[in-house]
This record gives structure tokens, sequence and C-alpha cells, in this order.
């Protein structure tokens, strides 16, 4: 007799050392040929089971059954080999190589010693046309957008024969239209038999292309769903434990001064090839001005430009009446710009120091943090025990590291650092990015709070419904240039954003001069 599920996993615990409780007991059935979500907060375990499943870690109990047959799975080589692919959120694909190259390397077809480009070229080619995933093989990875790129990882997992798919956050950077063209393909994939187990944050994609829903909470299982019964609302009160709304009460006011003024910026990317062009634009005091583009077009670039991380090639930036262009990091927040950046760890944060020393890094040159050049370590603890109260901060001690709290509780601190400022402009880069949706409505009320105190905010999402709920006005930046404005977006929609994020559209220059 058949088996009833493509995968169980019965009673799957792990504890890491130091005493963290990842999973306790977790049970998972999933259908074959069907799309299988699992959501829960940062910290919920989701992450820990599917690194479990692809053999990336080991459980301390418990069992896996793929079609009835208990396997074990001490690696991720055994894992493809058993038919499981996992695409991370974070691709690991390389730039310089075709899509071909990317897909069979490691499993290549070879002519004696080399390579046999022509025959990965035609497999793979068969492989993404058979699969509804169109990329051309021949193509470089690193010129084509961020939806194909993810198509490739899928096909890297085809190609291995992959029956069960693993999609770790997969339309975290991707617009309107190719999440659109993403969830054809994952019904094209369950068409042809395969299983695919879905991790998200969003509530509402996770309820547009799943058939079945298992929420996790403090390591365990707290629901399992038929999708059909299922709603957004209680689905994140199990996740949460609480109702949580991410409608947001952004009250209308008139605006202030202008706070800072673009004039024709451009800038390089890291490999020095022109990355931003000739963008031009203002943010006044009180509002959330929105960048929305696909990752790769320069908003990055822009925002590092902005709080000195990179020097522009050209143009000129005010700050109030003050010409600010090419000053330092540290000049720029003296000048009262604070910043929450893309990568909180590799930017934001010194992952190894305290939550206390975190918090007050901005002001700990000054008292009460330094009494005659000397740290006043009492001042320190009870100034970061402080803003750890105000803004929510769940840990037992301000003395432990920061790289021990969940993701989410680190971007509190990074945000109850520069918001303690009282920043006239603050650079908000992907801010929710990565965490739960608890954390989200915390940090979406923290932007809001801050932009009715008067702080002019630039603030770049790949969540373009996120960008629609807060920004006050919206640019959209495509291949570096500044492509469309909007001084209104209550009539948007993220398909009309992404329109012009692709590239397919653009507003008359005089339409984006009057806007931005």
């Amino acid at each position: 007799m058949d088996a009833p599920f493509a995968l169980e996993m019965r009673d799957i615990s792990k504890r890491y050392p130091g005493g963290t409780l990842a999973n306790a007991d977790v049970s998972l059935d999933v259908a074959a040929a069907g799309v299988h979500a699992i959501v829960g907060e940062n910290g919920a375990g989701k992450s820990t089971l599917m690194k479990i499943l692809y053999g990336i870690e080991q459980p301390d109990s418990g069992a896996i059954l793929l079609d009835g047959t208990p396997v074990q799975i001490s690696s991720p080589a055994r894992a493809i080999a058993l038919g499981i692919g996992m695409v991370f959120q974070h691709f690991s694909l390389v730039p310089s190589l075709s899509v071909a190259e990317n897909v069979v390397l490691g499993a290549e077809p070879r002519r004696g010693l080399v390579l046999d480009l022509p025959a990965a070229l035609r497999s793979v080619g068969e492989l993404a046309e058979r699969f509804g995933l169109p990329v051309d093989p021949a193509a470089t990875v690193g010129t084509i957008p961020v939806g194909q790129q993810q198509r490739v990882e899928i096909l890297k997992a085809l190609y291995r024969n992959a029956q069960i798919l693993i999609l770790d956050e997969p339309t975290a950077v991707l617009t309107p239209q190719e999440v659109a063209e993403l969830f054809t393909a994952i019904r094209g994939l369950v068409a042809r038999g395969r299983t695919v187990l879905f991790i998200a944050h969003k509530l509402p994609e996770v309820l547009a292309i799943s058939d079945a829903i298992t929420v996790m909470r403090g390591g365990r299982v707290v629901g399992n769903l038929r999708t059909a019964d299922a709603t957004a609302e209680e689905l994140t009160r199990l996740m949460v434990g609480r109702d949580v709304s991410l409608q947001v009460a952004r009250t209308s006011h008139a605006v202030g001064p202008v706070v800072c003024a673009i004039e024709g910026v451009s800038a390089n990317n890291s490999a020095q090839l022109p990355a931003v062009n000739d963008v031009s634009f203002v943010v006044r005091s009180g509002e959330i001005l929105g960048i929305a583009a696909v990752e790769g077009n320069g908003q990055s670039e822009l925002l590092e430009v902005l709080s000195g991380l990179r020097q522009p090639t050209a143009g000129r930036i005010t700050l109030g009446a003050e010409d600010v262009t090419g000053w330092s990091v540290r000049h720029l927040r003296q000048a009262g710009v604070a910043s929450i950046p893309e990568d909180r760890l590799a930017r934001g944060l010194a992952a190894e120091a305290t939550i206390a020393e975190n918090m007050v890094a901005e002001r700990i040159d000054r008292p009460p943090l330094v009494n005659r050049g000397i740290l006043d370590w009492s001042a320190i603890r009870r100034a970061a025990t402080e803003l750890v109260n105000a803004y929510g901060v769940r840990t037992s001690s301000v003395q432990v590291p920061v790289d021990t709290l969940s993701g989410g509780n680190m971007q509190k601190v990074v945000i109850a650092r520069e918001l303690s400022s009282q920043p006239k402009l603050l650079l908000a880069a992907q801010p929710t990015r990565g965490i739960d949706i608890g954390a989200t409505e915390f940090v979406w009320q923290s932007l809001i709070q801050a932009r009715n105190r008067g702080a002019a905010i630039i603030l770049t999402s790949a969540d373009l419904t996120e960008l629609l709920a807060l920004a006050d006005r919206i640019i959209v930046l495509s291949k570096g240039r500044l492509v469309a404005a909007f001084p209104d977006p209550a009539n948007l929609t993220p398909e009309d954003l992404g329109t012009y994020m692709l590239g397919a559209r653009e507003q008359p220059a005089a339409e984006r001069a009057m806007a931005s």
C-alpha cells in the first residue's frame, strides 16, 4: 500500500549548546504533490526543522520518513541523493558563470576531462521548458533579474532530481509580477508530481499558494490547518499568541521644510560600475519617502551615499542649508543622520559585543556615559536598560552578547539606538527583512512615530505592501535611474509599482520632477 505522505517528520527535537530548545517533539506530515507552508515567528523553530530535513543539522531525537521509509539524513549531499532540494533566501550562484554552468556545477556532463557545454545548455534548456521556468541557459547569471536567478536555484535542485523542494522565504526580494511567475512555476512543479515546502512570513502569499499550513511557535507545532479553512487573522494569533494589526494610524499633517535635497547624484557599486545615475529628489520633515526598486537597482548604493559609506561620483547633497556631499559617516551622524542598515549584523551591530554596548555605541563618547574620559559602566547599563524596556527587547540582561537575540530583537536594538538620537534624517533600508509579523508591527509603529515627531525618513523595502502602508510619497528606481514618482500613493497597487520597477514603463521627466 502506498504511503499516505511524501514526508513524515516524527517527534523531532533539537537542543543547542547553551540550552536553547529549537525543536520540541515536532511532527510534520506532508502530502505528495502539494504545497505545504510552514509559518512562525523568528525563533519558532521552522528554520532548524528545515536544516534537519536538509541534513545541515542533526536532531537529538525523532525520525524522518520518505514515502513511508525511515531515512537518515547525515548531510546535504545525502538529502540531495534522497531527492530533497533546498533553495535558500540568499542565493548561492556564481555571477560570472552562465545559467547552465551554475545549474550543473558539481554534476557536470563531461567530454573527457572538460565540461560538455553544449550538453549542459541543451539539458538545462529542456529542464527549464519542462517545468515552466523560462530562463536563457547561455545568459550570465550576474546579468539576469533576481526573479530569474531564483529560477536558476530551483533548476539546480530539479537537475539533481529533487522530489521534495524546500523554498525558504522565496518571495522576499521579488516584485508582484515575479511572485506571480514564481507561483505559476510552483503550481507547474506540483502538477508534475513535486512536493513543495514553502517557508514564509507573508501570510497573503501563504494563503494564495499553499494547500496545507503548519504553524510553529516556541519550537513546537501549535496548529495544522487546511489552507481553505485558514485566515490571516487566525494564523497570526497562532504564530504570535495575540492579535496583531499591520494597519498603521498614519495621521495626516502638514509636512515641514526640506531636510535633505539630492541633486543629480550618481555613484558606482563595489565593482566600480555605475549603480546610481543622476538621481534628484527631496525629503521633508515629517514625511516618509519610499523608494521602490528591484534588488540591485541602485537603492542600496544611494542610501550608502547618504549615510557616508559610499562616495558619490557626481551630484550634490544638502542637509538643511549645509552642503554635506562626501561627508564621513561620523560627521553625518553628528549632523543628525541616523541609519537602519539593510544587513543588521554586518552594518548595524557588533555581534559579539553586549546589548548595552550596542545600544549606546552612537553616544558612548559623551556624558553621562563617560566621565573625565572614563566610561561609566553603571550609566551605560542604565541607559541601555531604559531603551530595552522602552522598545520591548526580549532579553534576560543587557550584558549578554547581542547575537544571542532573535532577528526581531536584534532589529529592535538597532532601531532603539538610532531613534533615541532624535535624528533629523532617518535612512531605513529593508527594516523588516527577515523578521516576523510581531516585530514588523513594532517597526512600522516606530517609523510612523518618528515621522510624526518630525523626522524625515527615506525608506527602501522589497515588500511593496510595506511601502504602500508607510510612505507619504514614493519614487521608483530602475537600473539606477529615477523612472517614476508618486506624490500620493493612496491609489497605487503593488502591480503598478512593479511595472515601473521592472522598467516596463517610465513617467515623463516633467511629471517625475514635480512629484520628487
